[in-house]
């Protein structure tokens, strides 16, 4: 699940220090650096999600399965399915304390938690289906992100909006775990998509605008971190709302 980390890096300036080719090169690294930390982390999420979906005994431990069904999540599965949210918030809290090779491993450790929470919904769904709705989820995410880095507009009014529609459909998901309403799963699907469509704009720019080309290699990694992990919470959220709206069930 996404957040607002209401970070002390955002919006950070360029000082004049620098000649604009040296800011320019300096931050097309540092966005690259984002979106290989991003990308290794959907690695990492993927390969652990197929292991256990490859292992029956495995996923058993945290699904109880009916045939191609889940029909509810273990001890273990509830714990995997609210872990990464804690994750999240105990990341954005500790992050400024933490060393950058600390923020990298601790990264990595939320990508494989992220895979094992992904499992037993990934399970459900036809191996065609999810190929599907992720190059869809990667086209979307990179059409709006590319827009967010290149737009002169300021979306930062738009993220406060996006922000408190997020906070909405987080408390309507935890609601409907327990009374189970289809009509309500509809809807928080389709205006989830549309709040991590808008979001993955806002914070590629609030991401960019990060950038400060005088941080020490130790803060800029760590600057890289923090903004991967907002963008592969914005991909893994906006893929499993897809999913749910355009995946095809095994018992279909």
């Amino acid at each position: 699940m996404s957040y607002d980390p209401g970070s002390k890096w955002a919006f950070a300036q360029p000082t004049t220090t620098a000649t604009q080719a040296e800011i320019d090169l300096g931050l097309r690294q540092y966005m690259l650096q984002v979106y290989n930390y991003m990308a290794i982390g959907l690695g990492l999420t993927g390969a652990v999600a197929f292991l256990i979906l490859t292992n029956t005994d495995l996923l058993s431990l945290f699904a109880n399965l009916q045939g191609n069904r889940v029909v509810g999540l273990t001890i273990l599965g509830w714990v995997a399915l609210f872990a990464p949210l804690a994750f999240v918030f105990f990341f954005a809290m500790r992050i400024h304390a933490m060393s950058f090779s600390t923020a990298q491993m601790t990264f990595w450790g939320f990508a494989a938690l992220m895979g094992v929470s992904l499992a037993p919904t990934l399970y459900v769904y036809t191996g065609t289906s999810v190929a599907r709705v992720f190059f869809i989820t990667a086209a979307t995410f990179g059409a709006m992100s590319l827009w967010g880095y290149t737009t002169k507009r300021d979306l930062s009014g738009m993220g406060n909006f996006l922000m408190m529609g997020l906070i909405g459909i987080i408390i309507a998901s935890i609601v409907n775990i327990f009374i189970g309403s289809s009509a309500l799963q509809f809807a928080i699907s389709v205006i989830g998509v549309l709040i991590f469509v808008g979001l993955t704009a806002y914070d590629t720019q609030r991401i960019k605008e990060a950038y400060l080309e005088s941080d020490d290699s130790e803060t800029m990694g760590k600057k890289a971190i923090h903004g991967s992990l907002q963008l592969y919470l914005d991909f893994i959220n906006l893929f499993t709302l897809l999913l749910q709206l355009f995946g095809i069930k095994k018992d279909d």
